[in-house]
């Protein structure tokens, strides 16, 4: 099974954009590739159709959130696997003080 450092590092092979805009190409292109696999979800709401018609449709938009998110966590000197498992710890540690719900950063 492939980790998030090795899924980074064949993202990046892949990533054609001036290296000027690098950071700002990668932010703007996550909040496209997220808003698309949100109006698939809203158009499902809207014409009531089931998960399992759109799933490979929204995988495949995710798959773009992820690609995106690799670039802009490479362009911002940030390794996706690091980033991951920040994460999962910060969840850890508010699950483990009770703390999952609610607001902000330092919980």
């Amino acid at each position: 099974m492939m980790n998030f450092y090795e899924y980074q590092i064949g993202a990046l092979k892949t990533a054609v954009y001036p290296k000027k805009y690098a950071v700002s190409y990668a932010a703007l292109g996550l909040a496209e590739e997220a808003g698309e696999v949100a109006g698939k979800i809203a158009k499902m709401m809207r014409d009531e159709i089931p998960m399992q018609d759109q799933k490979q449709a929204i995988a495949a938009e995710m798959g773009d959130v992820l690609w995106m998110l690799a670039a802009l966590a490479h362009d911002c000197g940030l390794s996706l696997q690091t980033i991951a498992e920040m994460n999962a710890e910060k969840l850890k540690k508010r699950q483990e003080a009770g703390t999952l719900h609610g607001e902000g950063d330092n919980r």
